[in-house]
């Protein structure tokens, strides 16, 4: 059983924000002010160096909760947000600093750390989905989705290819490295972003982890830009690829 505490709760333009901890783990959950119980869920992951109310995941949680009745969940990483950094956490930061300074690339120690981190992070996700699961407005055996992108990915990857509860999900912007092999065991549909002029992630990395998910039914959007251009029209996809996967499946259980 995981220790699940709601610590505080708002109510703004339609969206009901409640902050919560799993097993001492801070995360918020976003839902419908009102509406039909058992609604469908989307659980998130930030990037690097986010945290989980980061206007990027208030952003995706305010729309997916306002234009599809859902509700969305994300954990602070460890490390991150509310959580306090380990001597790990510094010395693979100041790491990364000094490959920045240094011109050198920052593919690897990213790829290292964020494994370590997704290593931690899989098994508070799959306690907070036991959780989320046991409150009576989003229930057991409903359509689940997972968004994250960047680290996002790192520790989603893993985290779909180990929780048969996952139903579709939207990844992008990684490195293959360490995640190709958990994506061969994905088989739910996907939708994968890459930014083709990114400085960081080659087109080859890139083209090669969307490759090995093992999707009957996967989608690459592919848009010009560097790592950060991510185009914002990419969240108006990403909701409507949630809307059709997870709306159907409520629709096809009534």
């Amino acid at each position: 059983m995981n220790a699940f505490l709601f610590t505080s709760e708002s109510s703004s333009n339609g969206v009901r924000e409640r902050d919560f901890t799993v097993d001492d783990v801070p995360g918020v959950l976003w839902s419908p002010a009102s509406g039909a119980d058992r609604a469908p869920l989307v659980l998130m992951g930030h990037g690097g160096g986010n945290h989980k109310k980061h206007p990027a995941m208030s952003g995706r949680a305010q729309r997916l909760v306002t234009g599809c009745g859902f509700h969305v969940a994300v954990l602070d990483a460890p490390g991150h947000g509310d959580r306090p950094r380990t001597a790990h956490d510094e010395a693979e930061i100041a790491e990364l600093f000094r490959a920045r300074a240094a011109g050198e690339p920052e593919g690897p120690i990213v790829v290292r750390y964020n494994d370590h981190l997704a290593r931690l992070a899989v098994p508070e996700y799959r306690a907070l989905l036991d959780a989320l699961q046991e409150l009576p407005e989003i229930g057991t055996g409903g359509p689940v989705g997972y968004w994250g992108i960047n680290m996002g990915t790192a520790i989603g990857v893993p985290f779909v290819a180990a929780e048969p509860r996952i139903t579709a999900a939207v990844f992008g912007q990684h490195w293959p490295q360490v995640l190709a092999g958990k994506a061969r065991q994905i088989t739910i549909p996907i939708e994968f972003d890459l930014q083709w002029d990114d400085e960081h992630i080659s087109r080859e990395e890139g083209l090669a982890l969307f490759d090995a998910f093992a999707s009957k039914e996967k989608s690459l959007h592919v848009n010009s830009g560097r790592h950060k251009e991510l185009p914002r029209f990419e969240v108006d996809s990403a909701v409507r690829f949630f809307a059709r996967h997870l709306g159907s499946a409520v629709a096809s259980a009534a």
